[in-house]
């Protein structure tokens, strides 16, 4: 197949998937939100309540990530840390880890992280909304928005490779042998 062929196959199979999207979008906005408990983090400053994480907003992403011994964990955060403030300029986002608040402000500082950490030791949190199970911690994001007094969680879903939440994994896609078994590394 020629280059100019193959191009355009592929902006087809794009626009599918932006047509897919909206499907999503759609589905998304009739969903019923689950109401959750106010559960208190841990932070250098000492205890913080899931709704003081919202600030002056009404809209909160919490990434639920493994912590400083996951290097896919840390590919994800270092590419929100490019949009965390426009983000931040819709909706309130921090990261939470099971990594105590002293490990995490050490490896925020190493990355150069702009966004507000939360460590969710001692909670139910992770397990509660699903990355925590029998097998260990998982990665991924919960959507929460206030509601009459309460905290709604009105969507999630988890982190890997080849998803929508990382960006290189689609760049990797533009080579034709795509990501070639390449890993993440905490430096190059």
């Amino acid at each position: 197949m020629t280059y100019q062929q193959t191009s355009q196959e592929m902006n087809a199979h794009r626009l599918q998937i932006a047509e897919l999207r909206q499907k999503m979008r759609d589905l998304q906005g009739s969903i019923e939100p689950a109401e959750v408990e106010d559960y208190t983090f841990q932070t250098g400053d000492g205890a913080v309540k899931l709704s003081d994480l919202f600030g002056d907003k009404e809209t909160l992403f919490v990434v639920h990530n493994m912590g400083t011994g996951c290097p896919y964990c840390t590919l994800w955060a270092d590419g929100f840390n490019g949009l965390a403030g426009h983000l931040q300029d819709r909706a309130a986002f921090v990261m939470s880890s099971p990594d105590a608040p002293d490990v995490q402000e050490k490896f925020r500082a190493s990355r150069g992280w702009v966004f507000a950490m939360v460590s969710n030791q001692g909670s139910s949190f992770a397990e509660d909304m699903g990355y925590k199970t029998e097998e260990g911690w998982m990665p991924g994001v919960s959507v929460f928005k206030k509601q009459d007094g309460r905290i709604m969680r009105v969507s999630d879903t988890s982190f890997g490779p080849g998803d929508d939440f990382c960006a290189i994994w689609h760049l990797f896609d533009l080579i034709p042998e795509g990501a070639n078994g390449w890993q993440p590394k905490y430096a190059y």
